[in-house]
């Protein structure tokens, strides 16, 4: 969860908000109103953008303060501080104003391989902050963000994990706000945001197979075969390698961003976990059905995922996924992170009717989940709390329990449910042609863009035919190869 944390010289929040609340002195990482301000930051094509996939994000930090300077003057001048949560809320807990690695590179093109020789130094955890790329921030109009030594937005550095100050300082540890029941003293280590962290806290997870399979490969080489998701809101997609991968549209190569020495590469989904919030809230049966879930003592997905269940066999049909064969969703309803980086790509939902039951609700979430998979067609294993995981991770390390995060990555990681593909070929073929439908309802080409896409405000008509047409040509395969019973 990527914020922007406006406070001033006092610590006391700056609002950045037209209303002028001062509880309102965040902006979240998925608030696209920088959009503007990104596309002109892109254009001028700096050095810099090559370490953020080719250009920034508006969900990233330098077009958020750009819209606030050109729209909230006043607060912009109040701002003694701008700082992502987690180094806000380290801060808060130590005093320690040093920045992470993580959030500066991963959101504010702070250049991390700038520290390359420094990273064994014993006192690499209070790094001068030498990243910075002055020039870049003077070009998009924020030279005085760098003015002062660059104490708006981070004098000093420090890798994950390091601990920072004294540790949690008298005055946090008896907070009553934060209600830690800690002792003064406890170390506190440098954050990480909470993808990274749940990175960490996963990409030592290895299964017995991949075990064996990892025992062929040196260290290093191992964990660069592998990716990690982090699912919630969004999903965010990482991986990491020992040599800087330039990929367009892909964020990074960030260096020791996630775990030291490594070149971590980042894609994503903007909206995952919102997009099916949003598909099941707005629907007419949401209402009604949530009473139900209620009554049950279920949440509404695990109610909508036994309804799903009912249809097949009420339609008998051999495998829950060939429910969907006239429902497809294209999930870029918040634009497309990776590979397209468009921020103003939109979703589709082809297959629509007037039904307003429970059983088209349920039908339009497995499509949307369906949509989402594919969008990112991997398997993996799977972790619940891994966000969690690598919190503990960098706290174990300030504590000195280990010398290093991969050090505590291979101790506490451990693999989770593993989820494998059905081994029913018929299942293979019905997502492989559900495939190429989601294919047909993006307006670019995955194959050949290499490039960032930028301007697609909306889905043509050809679009939506193209990818009926295509449905109806494999719909009487569908009913042939995947029911057992009547036509669906």
């Amino acid at each position: 969860m990527l914020l922007a944390v406006a406070v001033d010289a006092d610590g006391s929040p700056v609002s950045v908000s037209w209303s002028g609340d001062a509880r309102r002195n965040i902006i979240v990482w998925m608030d696209h109103r920088a959009v503007d301000q990104a596309e002109r930051i892109n254009a001028r094509n700096s050095p810099v953008l090559q370490y953020c996939g080719g250009g920034v994000s508006p969900e990233m930090q330098a077009p958020k303060l750009l819209w606030v300077k050109e729209n909230l003057q006043e607060s912009w001048s109040m701002v003694c501080r701008w700082m992502d949560l987690s180094d806000w809320l380290a801060y808060r807990a130590t005093g320690d104003d040093t920045r992470s690695l993580c959030t500066t590179v991963c959101k504010w093109t702070y250049l991390g391989h700038a520290h390359m020789e420094q990273w064994k130094e014993s006192d690499s955890c209070d790094m001068e902050a030498c990243g910075w790329d002055e020039v870049f921030w003077e070009e998009i109009g924020l030279g005085d963000l760098v003015e002062g030594n660059r104490s708006k937005i981070g004098r000093s550095v420090a890798f994950p994990g390091h601990l920072l100050g004294s540790g949690l300082t008298p005055n946090a540890a008896k907070a009553s706000d934060f209600e830690l029941g800690l002792l003064p003293g406890t170390p506190v280590g440098t954050s990480l945001i909470d993808a990274h962290a749940g990175g960490v806290g996963v990409m030592e997870s290895v299964p017995d197979a991949e075990s064996k399979a990892d025992s062929q490969l040196s260290d290093g080489q191992a964990i660069c075969h592998r990716m990690v998701l982090v699912c919630g809101t969004s999903t965010c997609h990482m991986a990491v390698s020992k040599n800087k991968l330039f990929i367009p549209g892909v964020w990074g190569p960030f260096w020791s961003a996630m775990v030291p020495e490594f070149w971590l590469t980042e894609g994503g989904q903007s909206a995952t976990g919102a997009l099916l919030d949003y598909i099941v809230e707005n629907h007419a049966a949401a209402p009604l059905l949530a009473n139900h879930a209620a009554s049950q003592s279920i949440s509404i997905y695990e109610l909508l995922n036994k309804i799903l269940l009912l249809m097949m066999h009420e339609q008998n049909i051999s495998y829950l996924s060939a429910l969907t064969q006239d429902t497809h969703v294209l999930p870029d309803f918040h634009g497309n992170r990776s590979p397209l980086a468009d921020p103003k790509s939109k979703g589709v939902i082809c297959g629509l009717t007037l039904d307003t039951s429970d059983k088209n609700l349920a039908l339009l979430y497995l499509a949307t989940i369906q949509g989402i998979a594919y969008g990112c067609p991997i398997i993996l294993p799977r972790e619940n709390e891994s966000v969690l995981l690598g919190a503990a991770v960098l706290g174990a390390v300030a504590a000195k329990k280990f010398p290093g995060v991969r050090d505590a990555m291979k101790t506490l990681n451990a693999a989770g449910k593993v989820v494998h593909p059905s081994s029913d070929p018929r299942v293979k073929k019905y997502h492989d042609a559900k495939y190429q439908i989601f294919r047909s309802l993006s307006p670019v080409d995955l194959d050949t863009s290499s490039t960032q896409c930028t301007g697609v405000t909306s889905i043509t008509c050809i679009s939506h035919v193209s990818s009926l047409e295509m449905a109806d040509s494999q719909q009487q395969e569908f009913k042939k190869d995947h029911t057992t019973g009547p036509d669906v």
